[in-house]
C-alpha cells in the first residue's frame, strides 16, 4: 500500500506567521539602516573641512558613505 503525504509544505513557501514575522523583521532592518546612515551623515556633516581632508573626503563624499555607496 503506497502512502502519500499531502501535508508537506512547497519548498520556500512559509505560512501567515512566517510572512508577518519577515515583513516585520525587513522593517526593522530598514528603520535601523535608515538610522545608521543619519547618524553617519550628521556625524561627517558637523566635520570641518580640514578635518574631512585629514580622512581624505569632501562634502560631496558625505552622501555616497552615509548610503555605503563609497568606494575608493
Amino acid at each position: 500500500m503506497a502512502v502519500f503525504e499531502y501535508t508537506r509544505p512547497v519548498a520556500g513557501t512559509r505560512g501567515l506567521i512566517g510572512q508577518i514575522s519577515a515583513l516585520f523583521s525587513d522593517a526593522v532592518a530598514t528603520l535601523i539602516s535608515w538610522n545608521d546612515a543619519r547618524v553617519t551623515r550628521n556625524s561627517l556633516s558637523g566635520l570641518s573641512n580640514r578635518e574631512l581632508d585629514d580622512l581624505g573626503l569632501v562634502r560631496g563624499d558625505i552622501e555616497d558613505i552615509a548610503q555605503g555607496a563609497f568606494r575608493r
